[in-house]
């Protein structure tokens, strides 16, 4: 078993040491350890060898947490990135997705959920709460305040796709998707594949959360199309 080299940033000690605890008998090593991130950042934490993993309480990003990521991902290029909460904040949660963070994990889960949730970062996957879409919607969240975002016009999508993702936000089903456009499901299935592979998202729940962090949610110019025709 290849070992995972760790980095904690937490400026409660107890937690780091719970965290090293939690680490025993796996794959993941603790390679350094800091009680903020600019300590961190100023090399008096940083391993002797790069990191491949960057475990940081939320606390840790202060106010700027896009900031504060996009100076991690310059030291630690890298490095997975994985932000560990202890509240169901939805604005802080969809703040965390928008900055890029791999992953970002309740602090109310089991310890063995926690591993197998950093074992699927590791493999590539954004972790996220599973209930953050469902929170999102019940606040009626998005970070553009409805207005499309760079990230949006850069994804190239064409219209039929901005009109899927918008079911996908309000949680509708391919057959009630193909119902709504008037397509069949299949051709909503080659379509959310193509989504997925534009905004390189690896579900509907992370496509969904994607299309609020760029103001979809209630844009009136993406209506479904009323025409008959079926592709």
């Amino acid at each position: 078993m290849s070992t995972v080299r760790a980095v904690l940033v937490d400026a409660n000690r107890l937690s780091r040491d719970g965290m090293a605890r939690i680490f025993a008998d796996t794959k993941y090593v603790v390679a350094g350890e800091a009680d903020g991130l600019d300590v961190f950042l100023n090399g008096e934490a940083q391993p002797e060898n790069a990191p491949d993993l960057v475990v940081t309480d939320i606390g840790a990003l202060e106010e700027s947490i896009t900031e504060r990521v996009s100076a991690m991902r310059s030291a630690m290029p890298a490095a997975r990135v994985v932000v560990l909460a202890n509240r169901q904040d939805a604005h802080l949660l969809l703040e965390c997705f928008g900055a890029g963070v791999d992953g970002c994990v309740l602090k109310d889960i089991s310890s063995a959920a926690l591993v197998e949730s950093l074992d699927l970062v590791l493999l590539g996957e954004r972790v996220f709460p599973s209930q953050l879409l469902s929170m999102l919607m019940r606040d009626n969240v998005s970070m553009k305040d409805g207005k499309p975002s760079e990230a949006l016009s850069d994804a190239r999508l064409s219209e039929r796709e901005l009109q899927i993702l918008q079911c996908l936000v309000v949680g509708s089903s391919n057959k009630v998707i193909a119902n709504r456009l008037n397509v069949t499901e299949a051709t909503v299935k080659v379509h959310l594949k193509s989504i997925l592979r534009k905004i390189k998202a690896q579900n509907r729940t992370q496509a969904a959360i994607w299309a609020l962090n760029q103001g979809l949610a209630d844009d009136p110019t993406l209506q479904s199309d009323s025409g008959p025709s079926r592709h």
